[in-house]
């Protein structure tokens, strides 16, 4: 069903805006730029879902069970970034894929990882080029940039139905070039570039309700032949009180494409 829903913009601003992370060396110790909450009107594409397209929209949902049902230690690694390949190249036509990174979230108070609460899209283009260069290397990486190469996320929920904090989306033709900013990530040991999102009565919001564990998002978050990439952020329902937490696992991937 439609939902209103409260999530967090950025702030337009002529200074330098980053996240910083285990700021002091607190692992999960975060510092945050300027942000500003909203009510926004999502739409629920559970009954429409089909008529969404990769090439077209920049994301898709599929149904895909894993056959990993714990993903604590190592152990599951392999297996689950096999899966993941084969979806991509099966759901999106990828032709090759690299599982680089997954991230456990878990919307409780003391989690290390909560769902991410600010508008935002995982890369610029600069942070894009050099996230490559630092997967493969100079050589490699210039390889892929005379093709068509993208990052691509699969989130998927994890042990139970999502029944509070669904992740959102806004669709990108409801976006102007005026509604992106550059925030910076600050690691210890790195620091890459995000595309923050400034508030826009425009934007077009849409989840998938009641996702479930055999259900996936695969979404674009860049991609060097302009395919679309989209806007989102966990949602805070209004009104609603989370009988569960959220538990879901994030899984970012570079592919390669014909």
């Amino acid at each position: 069903m439609n939902i209103t829903a409260s999530v967090n913009y950025h702030v337009t601003s002529a200074q330098p805006q980053a996240f910083r992370f285990d700021v002091d060396g607190v692992v999960g110790n975060l510092s945050s730029p300027e942000l500003v909450a909203a009510h926004v009107e999502v739409k629920d594409w559970r009954d429409r879902m089909n008529q969404l397209g990769f090439d077209d929209d920049g994301i898709v949902f599929l149904s895909s069970r894993s056959a990993v049902s714990r993903f604590t230690g190592e152990d599951w690694q392999a297996q689950y970034n096999q899966e993941i390949a084969d979806l991509l190249v099966s759901g999106i036509g990828a032709k090759e894929v690299l599982v680089f990174d997954h991230t456990v979230r878990v919307d409780e108070p003391d989690s290390a990882r909560k769902p991410a609460r600010n508008v935002h899209n995982d890369f610029s283009a600069k942070g894009a080029n050099q996230r490559l260069i630092d997967l493969l290397g100079e050589a490699r990486a210039t390889d892929y940039q005379q093709g068509q190469f993208g990052f691509v996320n699969v989130w998927r929920p994890l042990a139970m139905p999502i029944t509070s904090s669904p992740l959102g989306f806004i669709r990108p033709n409801s976006m102007t070039k005026e509604d992106w900013m550059t925030i910076e990530l600050i690691y210890p040991d790195r620091q890459g570039q995000i595309l923050g999102v400034a508030e826009n009565p425009n934007h077009e919001w849409f989840y998938l309700s009641n996702m479930t564990p055999d259900e996936v998002a695969i979404f674009n978050v860049y991609d060097n032949q302009h395919r679309p990439y989209l806007a989102h952020s966990a949602l805070d329902v209004v009104g609603q009180v989370a009988s569960t937490p959220r538990k879901s696992i994030e899984t970012r991937t570079l592919v390669r494409y014909d």
